[in-house]
């Protein structure tokens, strides 16, 4: 009886994720990378010259 056990207070968790991600989800995506890409550029800086800004 697995099934029997999944609906309850587990199926509206399940149900509650899926919906924040279906809404969420391109721009959390949009932001993840954002993220990645400035911390890969700020992995790329030189170290000697802290006043090293590329992009402004």
């Amino acid at each position: 009886m697995v099934l029997a056990e999944f609906f309850g207070p587990d199926l509206i968790i399940v149900i509650v994720v899926l919906l924040v991600l279906a809404f969420a989800g391109p721009r959390l995506a949009r932001n993840l990378g954002t993220a990645k890409k400035e911390f890969e550029k700020s992995m790329k800086a030189d170290p000697k010259n802290p006043d090293d800004q590329t992009d402004q």
